[in-house]
């Protein structure tokens, strides 16, 4: 299921974006928030700038296997991604920043207390934390990426307004 936002154009006047920067948050950066990133880039306005990081990456790694396949079955390509590991200065220059799990926003309010206020949970909406798919089996990671996928639109529908780019 692709993701898309609700706006008929790419573009959205610059003053009616409340968010210019999304960081996407993991632990690895190889499963769940490079396809969080990937279907929230597929959402968005194209002004909004879109990135993800993990808390423990695996610096320039790609993504996973498991998650470059499902995400191609979307018709989404991963494989340019290289994890990057999450700095303060990410945060601090993101306008909001979304994590898989409760551990990962205390983490972000310890390396930067400031950023209080705008790190939530990707399923806040539907109230769930976001398991971590890495070296478990395929349903593992199908079970994340539904997650990922409602989360992500239900952000969507709640920033941009609505379900279609």
């Amino acid at each position: 299921m692709a993701v898309a936002c609700p706006n008929p154009s790419p573009l959205v006047p610059h003053d009616f974006i409340m968010f210019h920067s999304i960081l996407i948050v993991c632990v690895g950066n190889i499963c769940r928030s490079p396809m969080a990133e990937a279907l929230m880039r597929e959402a968005a306005p194209a002004q909004v700038r879109l990135a993800s990081a993990g808390i423990g990456a695996l610096v320039d790694q790609p993504a996973d296997p498991m998650a470059i396949e499902l995400m191609r079955a979307r018709g989404i390509d991963l494989t340019g991604h290289r994890a990057r590991q999450l700095t303060s200065a990410m945060v601090r220059q993101a306008d909001l920043v979304l994590v898989m799990e409760e551990r990962h926003r205390e983490h972000v309010h310890a390396m930067l207390p400031v950023a209080r206020g705008k790190v939530h949970l990707l399923g806040k909406w539907q109230q769930v934390e976001i398991p971590d798919p890495y070296r478990k089996d395929k349903q593992a990671f199908v079970q994340a990426l539904q997650l990922i996928e409602q989360g992500v639109e239900a952000w969507s529908r709640r920033i941009w307004g609505g379900e279609g780019r």
